[in-house]
């Protein structure tokens, strides 16, 4: 009780400081693909308030100076709108990061961990495995770039007459071209060549540091967590997540001397085996010297990489600064070490065939496969001592995405070396080529497409008997109007295919699966074999030779062709912005979360945007005492959560967030341990208000399906799309299917926004005492007997309309909507005028009783004053309806009969 005195003494003084201001502020936070301020607020003028170029706040002209004239803005929210998409699609030289799209999938990875209590030791051994499947990633990477210009360049190409002499370039390498030159021994020709993965190395090494001092840099408020502050709602609350400078940095100096062991290695090597055989004794005993002292700097590099993660609990300003000085630095010197070596005079050494160490990528292939499954056990530990339904794939997203992960660098990696080849070969035949596993690889990409496209086939026909069913609900839920069969078909067919979004944890655990599958058979087949498919099958039936054949050749024609694609569409997007706003969308999505498992992935946006809103929330309500209306479309809405979980819950407590096509409730699914309803739950009870709008036809946003026992709904009932289904006096026109966008357009919209700042109003009547008379009942059929406000409304303001008919499609029992995704008796006795009078403020009573914020009908929030367990005394309120949702938790308001699940 002390503590909610406390509350509401803090929502007095607030509100005594709103009223002094009377201005209200709406920060407006776009999704993905990016946008113009100017379209966000719907006004050519804007003017910049705050930021830079890459990452800015905006208002209109005319209210630039709200602050100032507050009078002039009393009544009327002052829009502001957070414009970030420079932040993923700005840079023309962003379009190279579609060649880091392995690392970000990685990346993805380490957030995916199923929630759980405990098991400490369990949670840093499934971090210490992704960071190692990361480390593979770029061990793979400098391995193909070194293939490429060591093995098929400087040793077979130059080493060929023939090859040598179609490409004059190379001529200077060749021992015939240039008559036996000085870079002609095999030796040199690779020191000079190890040139290309080093540079590549340090290009990366280069990009990540750069982004590093832009990204991770920017600190966030400074904060101590207050002592009823709870430390389990959520990780994305705690003072350091959007701080990891000190492990990006060690992350960074560990590849980076990983990836010159990596070269170090294949030069040496290559030298140390001819020594072994052939070379004089001194050669040999500093081959092994240097072979030793590169298994000693990898074993220092997988150290690093494992003996220390994420620090989170606070704003860690430590940067090792010896280690991320020292390692690379001490790795380069290795690979200079090791040119030397392999540049010494060797007369007698001659290139043929493949480059010794070819075996290499087998056993990235092997380690890669061992870890996933590893990581598979894992997750099905941390997944079975916290179960929970809504997890995607039962808590083995993680292992599928990395499987993936793993596959799309093979794919990228083999795609290089097979077009290199093709092209320095061209049809001569006159090289051995890359490594046999390469083409084993390749040639498992047709089957792996022949699975997926009777996975699409399936989805297809699954599809087309969903819009069957829609098409009886679309002419349910537009009763009396003249039926037109064209439009019922396209709003059909957009509620299906906006279905499709929750079968993706389907189509990739098939896709992982069957990709693991695949590798295991190609590196058995290669380790086996030592041949290709093709070569493999020689003497075997005509039909098994055709398929190796087939496989074979149409794998590596689109291993190449899914190459070159790449690189055009990385050109076009360098030179066309609205590509690179296309790209840009990818990552959007992938590139949210900080870099905890690989240095190299594309930098985190949010780590500047969340410190921006954080520090635009906190400054504003400091300066007005509240007022505030956090709204967030899609990506935006992700944006704004965890900006909200950063604030202090002093000030956490002043601000309402409104989000609409928000993916949330699938952020959740995918990532468990940070979006899960417990975590949605507690940041629905920690800021004043929550309200969620969404479409049937929308693919991305949906639902937020918070569990009853949090109170009064946070969904509002499914929003009507299109707003008219036939030509009416609003809409003379027809009315757009709207899916994804412009949810500004829906009256539902406003409508939500002002009980939101009404909400915020200070001078609200007090709490009703627990005799107060009851509220008009509910008529059948949904209704409002009157014109005041429904019953059951989780905002019972003035600002609602006469019935409170909501705009949504109103599949709710009866028919009508509740006006707010209220029902009938949910016992929720809102915050503005009722009958009987209305809460104020939103402080819970301890115990679980909600003052103010609506609680359902005998879930322990009675309204004001109500007894625990009971219903609202004196409601006169219906008992609350089942939902007609299936598999919806009890309580759950009903989310349309055609609802998507979160199955």
């Amino acid at each position: 009780m002390e503590r909610a005195r406390e509350h509401e003494g803090e929502r007095n003084e607030a509100g005594e400081r709103s009223a002094e201001a009377g201005t209200a502020l709406e920060l407006l936070i776009h999704g993905v693909g990016g946008t113009t301020p100017e379209e966000m607020l719907g006004d050519p003028r804007t003017v910049r308030i705050t930021g830079d170029d890459t990452a800015a706040v905006y208002r209109r002209a005319s209210d630039a100076d709200a602050e100032r004239l507050p009078d002039d803005h009393r009544g009327r929210p002052v829009p502001e709108a957070y414009v970030w998409c420079n932040l993923t699609s700005g840079n023309a030289a962003r379009a190279l990061w579609l060649l880091l799209l392995p690392f970000m999938v990685a990346n993805l990875v380490h957030w995916m961990r199923p929630t759980t209590t405990g098991r400490q030791r369990t949670v840093r051994l499934y971090g210490v495995i992704v960071r190692l499947i990361g480390l593979t990633l770029t061990v793979l990477l400098v391995a193909a770039a070194c293939e490429v210009a060591l093995d098929l360049g400087a040793w077979q190409c130059a080493g060929t007459r023939a090859c040598a002499g179609r490409h004059s370039w190379l001529g200077f390498l060749s021992p015939v071209v240039s008559d036996r030159g000085w870079w002609s021994q095999p030796g040199r020709r690779l020191a000079l060549a190890s040139l290309v993965p080093t540079a590549l190395t340090g290009l990366l090494w280069y990009l990540s540091h750069r982004t590093w001092s832009a990204y991770e840099s920017q600190q966030p408020m400074s904060r101590r967590p207050e002592p009823d502050e709870p430390s389990h709602r959520t990780a994305l609350g705690r003072p350091g997540f959007w701080y990891g400078r000190r492990l990006v940095a060690r992350l960074r100096a560990a590849h980076t001397a990983a990836g010159f062991l990596t070269v170090a290695a294949a030069l040496g090597g290559s030298a140390a085996h001819y020594d072994r055989r052939h070379g004089s004794v001194e050669l040999e005993a500093l081959g092994w010297l240097l072979g030793t002292t590169l298994l000693g700097g990898a074993a220092v590099v997988a150290w690093v990489v494992c003996s220390r993660g994420r620090t989170e609990n606070r704003l860690d300003k430590e940067l090792d600064r010896t280690l991320v000085r020292w390692l690379p630095t001490g790795a380069l010197a290795l690979l200079v070490v090791a040119m030397v070596y392999a540049g010494w005079s060797r007369p007698g050494w001659r290139s043929a065939g493949r480059l010794p160490g070819d075996t290499t990528f087998g056993a990235l292939t092997l380690a890669q496969g061992l870890l996933v499954i590893a990581l598979g056990v894992v997750a099905h530990v941390l997944y079975r001592a916290h179960p929970d339904t809504r997890t995607a794939m039962r808590g083995l997203a993680g292992p599928a995405v990395a499987m993936l992960a793993c596959a799309l660098g093979g794919v990228m990696s083999g795609g290089v070396a097979q077009r290199v080849a093709d092209w320095l070969d061209g049809t001569g035949h006159t090289m051995t080529g890359p490594p046999v596993l390469l083409t084993w690889q390749a040639s498992a990409i047709p089957p792996l497409l022949l699975v997926l496209l009777v996975l699409v086939g399936w989805l297809s026909w699954r599809t087309w008997l969903l819009r069957r069913a829609e098409t009886a609900l679309v002419e349910l839920d537009h009763p009396g109007e003249p039926t037109d069969t064209a439009r019922t078909l396209r709003i059909a067919s957009t509620r299906a295919m906006a279905t499709l979004t929750d079968r993706t944890p389907l189509v990739v655990g098939i896709t992982s699966a069957v990709t693991l599958l695949l590798g295991a058979v190609a590196l058995a087949g290669a380790i086996v074999s030592k041949d290709t498919p093709y070569g493999a099958t020689r003497g075997a039936q005509p039909f098994v030779q055709g398929v190796a054949e087939t496989a074979q050749a149409l794998g590596s024609w689109l291993i190449g062709f899914g190459f070159l694609l790449l690189v055009t569409l990385g050109r076009r997007a360098y030179k066309d912005a609205a590509a690179r706003r296309t790209i840009g969308i990818l990552w959007d999505v992938g590139t949210f979360w900080p870099r905890a498992a690989h240095p190299f992935a594309p930098p985190c946006y949010a780590e500047r945007a969340v410190p921006d809103l954080t520090w635009r929330m906190a400054t504003w309500t400091r300066a007005t005492g509240g007022r505030l209306v956090l709204s967030g479309h899609s990506q935006g809405s992700v944006l704004a959560a965890a900006a909200a979980w950063q604030l202090e819950p002093s000030v956490r407590r002043r601000v309402a967030v409104l989000t609409y096509g928000s993916p949330l409730e699938r952020y959740g699914r995918w990532f468990p341990a940070y979006f899960g309803p417990a975590a949605l739950s507690s940041l629905h009870r920690e800021v004043d208000c929550w309200r969620n709008l969404y479409r049937l036809t929308d693919p991305i946003g949906g639902s937020i399906r918070l569990p009853g026992e949090c109170g009064p709904q946070v969904d509002r009932a499914p929003l009507k799309d299109p707003l008219a289904y036939g030509r009416t006096k609003e809409h003379p026109l027809p009315a757009p299917i709207l899916g994804h966008g412009d949810y500004q357009a829906d009256p539902a919209f406003a409508e939500e926004r002002a009980r939101l700042l009404a909400r915020l109003r200070s001078g609200l009547p007090g709490p009703r005492p627990a005799n107060a008379s009851s509220r008009p009942r509910r008529e059948p059929g949904g209704a409002s007997s009157g014109s005041g406000p429904e019953p059951g409304d989780a905002f019972s303001e003035s600002v609602m309309e006469p019935g409170g008919a909501s705009s949504g499609s109103g599949r709710e029992p009866g028919g009508a909507s509740s006006g707010v995704g209220g029902e009938a008796g949910d016992g929720s006795s809102g915050s503005g005028v009722g009958s009987g009078g209305a809460s104020s403020g939103s402080g819970r009573e301890p115990g679980g009783a909600s003052s103010g914020v609506g609680g359902e009908a005998g879930d322990g929030s009675s309204g004001s004053g109500a007894e625990p367990g009971g219903a609202s005394p004196g409601s006169g309120a219906e008992p609350r309806g089942a939902s007609s949702e299936p598999g919806a938790e009890p309580g759950d308001a009903a989310q349309g009969s055609s609802g998507r699940s979160s199955g």
